[in-house]
């Protein structure tokens, strides 16, 4: 007697959609499994033949698609077939409406490479191949036009995203995917203090076309804190300050703006100064190769300013916008359209310093490190 030990390995499951499986899904199921004796001796180097169905409704249910095939088991007794590309018996796995599961995998195995099945095994699909299930989910997905394009939903409608570059990482920015990486982040050089920026606010979707264009505010971050949700604009609050600068440990205040009423006024306690210091500084919200500016590289910027306003912030080729901030107090968002604050990696006692402007002048200044504010980042 033989023994069947599988493992089912859904092809191209995830929430992204490349345009390549959308325009010409596989249809296909990668499919692994390893086929041992009664003594547990794998059976290796031999030709089995197997049956394969998909089922409707349980263990026992209907056969919407039925195939055979002849796969080898290798020296490691593991044989690999791709569920979809045998000799149909009955069906068409192109049709199966995988919204009406669950559906469950019947394997029938002659370990002599016969239609002698005497190996039966069944495990249900819990979850269907996004490749094949999203034709049937939306089909209307827009199709890419180029290798590598990505499609997402926003809420509204399906959104292609560009392919990215080489070692570009994705993250999720306002629930938006962006890529990350030194190769996909635009950047502008102030040729009078010969320093190389982004070209726009962490979080913001577009360089700003005026001091008060809401698309380039970007996000408001916490000094110190990391990209994990709460620098959002629409982030929750809590009163419960963080006892770790870690992000996502699984803590009551992750992902969300940490209101703080009492001195020194910090989202985290202990404080810690050495947050945010370098590229490699613990909690670094920029991309690859970028860090955020000391007080001293903010403060030449704002030195190198037609005028020392906001109207000077916009001119300059940072072109900086009125942002506003996220309260210290309540996580209310204030100022928005009137004043530009921006962090720096410099602290000063129980707070840090930030590049304060308006319209009717430019500072640098101490503030608490719980307020939230926006983070222009700089080349290192």
């Amino acid at each position: 007697m033989k023994k069947l030990f599988t493992i089912l390995v859904p092809m191209a499951i995830g929430i992204l959609l490349t345009s390549t499986l959308w325009a010409q899904s596989p249809e296909k199921m990668s499919y692994q499994a390893v086929i041992r004796d009664l003594d547990e001796n794998l059976v290796t180097n031999q030709t089995v033949g197997m049956q394969i169905s998909i089922l409707q409704g349980s263990s026992s249910g209907t056969a919407v698609y039925t195939e055979t095939q002849m796969p080898t088991a290798n020296s490691n007794g593991l044989l690999s077939i791709e569920i979809g590309n045998g000799t149909v018996v009955i069906g068409d796995i192109a049709t199966i409406e995988w919204a009406n599961g669950p559906y469950f995998i019947e394997t029938e195995t002659d370990p002599t490479g016969g239609t002698n099945y005497t190996i039966t095994g069944t495990s249900q699909l819990l979850s269907v191949p996004f490749a094949l299930h999203a034709n049937e989910v939306d089909p209307n997905v827009p199709q890419g036009t180029q290798a590598g394009e990505m499609q997402y939903w926003n809420g509204a409608e399906w959104v292609t995203v560009a392919a990215g570059n080489e070692g570009d990482i994705m993250t999720f920015t306002n629930n938006t995917p962006t890529w990350v990486g030194e190769s996909g982040v635009s950047s502008v050089e102030n040729p009078i203090t010969g320093k190389i920026w982004m070209d726009r606010n962490l979080g913001a979707t577009q360089v700003a076309t005026s001091s008060t264009d809401e698309d380039a505010y970007g996000d408001l971050y916490q000094w110190g804190r990391a990209t994990e949700g709460h620098e959002n604009r629409g982030s929750s609050i809590t009163s419960t300050q963080a006892t770790t600068a870690v992000p996502n440990g699984g803590n009551p205040w992750d992902g969300l703006f940490i209101t703080v009423v009492t001195s020194p006024t910090d989202w985290l306690v202990p404080q810690n100064d050495n947050l945010w210091q370098g590229v490699n500084g613990v909690n670094n919200p920029c991309p690859s190769g970028y860090r955020v500016p000391t007080e001293a590289e903010l403060d030449a910027e704002r030195l190198s300013w037609s005028s020392n306003n906001a109207e000077g912030a916009y001119a300059s080729p940072l072109k900086l916008s009125l942002a506003g901030c996220h309260y210290y107090s309540n996580g209310s968002l204030v100022n928005v359209g009137s004043y530009g604050y921006y962090w720096s990696s410099t602290v000063t006692g129980s707070k840090s310093r930030h590049l304060l402007f308006n319209s009717g002048s430019a500072l640098m200044f101490s503030f608490y490190r719980a307020f939230g504010f926006a983070v222009r980042c700089i080349k290192d």
